[in-house]
């Protein structure tokens, strides 16, 4: 007889359990292991159960219950195999439930067929994401790594940074105008004016208020 995949689900809603598990009881290579009703109770039941995967709902007893059980689970045993199936579908809490390792992320409402289609997927080693998620997914990855190049490029242009440059950077930052920076410096401004400009010429912007954005948004304001 062949093997069936063993699975597991946790939500809090009652009805949805059962028809979970009355979709996959009725699968001639699936079976219901245990189910749970809140992050708690799939941790405890992952420690002592045999399964293949987990149905996993993100809002249970708290609003990212999924996503620590998730991670506890994972912690003790890294191959855990968790799909999350869930009526939330913001970039936000896709990017952070993907985060905790699961390997696919599907959204309550999705057609029988489609469940058990990402069910078999996963369990084949192939997870087939919904292309929303695909996408968001990786655009969070191509986002991360042109913030990580920017980073990069970034520090290494404040480390060739005069004096007087990251003094004239801390005061952009502190919001300051061109005759204000000039008053407080005790220069003319046409000599803030090239200043900026030589400023603008090694990081690559076009107006001042471009370094002061991408500081901001990389989180570097303390090295000034």
């Amino acid at each position: 007889m062949e093997k069936k995949i063993r699975i597991m689900i946790a939500d809090d809603f009652p009805l949805l359990r059962e028809d979970m598990t009355e979709l996959i009881n009725g699968q001639p290579d699936m079976e219901v292991v245990g189910t749970a009703a809140s992050g708690k109770e799939i941790i405890e039941l992952a420690r002592t159960t045999e399964y293949d995967l987990i149905l996993m709902d993100i809002e249970m007893e708290q609003m990212n219950s999924g996503i620590l059980a998730t991670e506890a689970i994972r912690e003790e045993n890294p191959e855990a195999g968790i799909i999350f199936l869930t009526a939330h579908e913001t970039r936000e809490m896709i990017v952070t439930a993907m985060g905790a390792g699961a390997l696919d992320y599907l959204v309550k409402g999705s057609d029988d067929d489609q469940i058990l289609y990402h069910i078999h997927c996963a369990y084949d080693g192939h997870p087939a994401m919904q292309t929303r998620i695909h996408e968001t997914i990786m655009q969070e990855y191509a986002r991360l790594q042109k913030s990580e190049r920017s980073l990069l490029y970034f520090i290494n242009n404040i480390s060739k940074l005069t004096a007087t440059e990251r003094e004239l950077i801390k005061l952009l930052l502190q919001g300051h105008k061109v005759s204000e920076i000039s008053r407080i410096r005790c220069v003319e401004v046409s000599t803030v004016k090239t200043q900026i400009k030589g400023l603008l010429r090694k990081f690559g912007c076009t107006r001042s208020k471009e370094i002061v954005k991408t500081i901001h948004e990389l989180g570097v304001e303390h090295l000034f």
